[in-house]
């Protein structure tokens, strides 16, 4: 017999189920409350209120443990690639090799796109933010595909639909970057594994020959892996919510990016960036910040350290740690802001105050280390971000459409005016 809360008002009494978890996390279910005693919950931004049960990501921010489909994520991180996870994330289920071939030769078939599209993405200024451009060319899709406008597609319907995403998504992200330096799109190379091939058409220009470096592939793979899924965030919130009204997989994914655009959400790692330029232009001074970050009457915050989530550390970072090592070793760069990363990063790790508050360097931080060392704008970080978060953003509407969720609807408190009578404008 599952456990009862008990809530008392005005001289009533209500019971409400508890329902726990397969990791025993336990949630007051409230879904009858407003019905029974006519009372609602309030809760600004969601922090304690669990939207859906879901079996696809488990996140432990006090334990630093983040799991997909029940697999330890430096476990994946180690043995798996970014298409197995992927297919993990969207099925539940790890592969078998048939089913992986399967799946990576459908991907593969897909990654061209209408020739059509080269005109919307010709319709962006070279100023346009990449993040504007990609979402538009995700949602431009329900035009070329208008089947999957149908909020009663078949399965099979459904599946050539995540495939496309899967497929196109990087074809988009690349083409997003070319419009930004005004260089010629590349098409995909279908010989290519996923990650050189992205990176092909980000980096080759017509006047040389390119070939990805399987070190930073690799490193690649890495990082999207580690950003394929993160609970219930603002823009996985935002795909299931604009997917409950039964729109099309292609408009909320574009929805998802447009949330993950925000600076408080994707836009880490380029903050982290932006602050070691600061800090160069400054004159390079590492430890001059360091103190700045610790006295609590400074402004200034160390960005990519510590975790709003992850209380004592982020497990991911220790992963693409080494992968950011590996990378800045392979490209032997000299770059002042990177120098000056690594000093944060290694003085954050031996002072004490550091330790004690477990101010550690997070995903966020090496990542955009390594970002920058590949050449790729700040502006296109977020965009990086959304490439590796599609396989979770994509699990994540297929679970909320298989479980019949009802259409997201919030409520409020309401705190304006009470009723009060219309006066003529001849009288205001």
């Amino acid at each position: 017999m599952s456990e009862i809360a008990k809530l008392s008002f005005k001289g009533k009494e209500f019971e409400l189920p508890v329902i726990t978890g397969s990791e025993n996390e336990e949630a007051i279910d409230i879904a009858k409350l407003r019905g029974q005693s006519g009372l609602i919950t309030l809760d600004p931004g969601f922090k304690n209120t669990g939207s859906t049960q879901s079996a696809i990501t488990f996140l432990d921010g006090e334990q630093g443990i983040l799991r997909y489909r029940g697999y330890d994520i430096e476990e994946l991180a180690e043995k798996s690639n970014f298409l197995e996870v992927s297919y993990l994330l969207i099925n539940g289920e790890l592969p078998s090799k048939t089913q992986y071939e399967r799946f990576s030769q459908r991907i593969t078939t897909h990654t061209l796109v209408h020739e059509d599209i080269k005109k919307i993405l010709d319709g962006f200024p070279s100023v346009a933010h990449p993040m504007g451009v990609l979402s538009s060319l995700i949602c431009s899709l329900t035009a070329f595909y208008p089947n999957s406008l149908d909020p009663n597609n078949t399965q099979e319907e459904i599946e050539l639909s995540i495939v496309r995403l899967m497929a196109k998504m990087p074809t988009f992200a690349a083409w997003a970057f070319k419009n930004k330096v005004g260089h010629p799109v590349n098409y995909p190379d279908n010989e290519l594994d996923y990650c050189s091939n992205f990176l092909k058409m980000m980096f080759a220009l017509p006047a040389a020959k390119y070939e990805a470096d399987p070190v930073i592939s690799k490193a690649l793979d890495k990082l999207l892996i580690l950003h394929a899924d993160h609970e219930q965030n603002c823009s996985t919130s935002t795909v299931r919510v604009v997917g409950s009204s039964q729109a099309s997989i292609y408009a909320s994914i574009s929805a998802g990016i447009n949330a993950l655009w925000g600076p408080l959400h994707g836009g880490a790692n380029q903050s982290v960036i932006e602050m070691l330029e600061a800090i160069k232009a400054d004159g390079g001074d590492s430890k001059k910040y360091l103190e700045k970050a610790k006295d609590k009457n400074d402004p200034f915050r160390l960005m990519g350290f510590g975790h709003r989530v992850y209380k004592n550390f982020d497990p991911r970072a220790k992963i693409i740690k080494k992968a950011a090592d590996e990378v800045l070793a392979k490209l032997g760069i000299d770059d002042p802001v990177l120098n000056i990363a690594k000093e944060l990063e290694e003085a954050a790790l031996k002072d004490q105050y550091f330790v004690d508050r477990k101010l550690y360097p997070n995903v966020d931080f090496y990542s955009g280390i390594i970002y920058r060392a590949l050449g790729i704008p700040t502006d296109m970080f977020t965009v990086m971000f959304a490439l590796g978060r599609l396989p979770g953003w994509i699990a994540q509407w297929k679970e909320m459409r298989e479980n019949g969720e009802p259409i997201g609807r919030p409520r409020q408190v309401y705190v304006g005016p009470t009723q009060r009578p219309f006066v003529p404008i001849s009288e205001r």
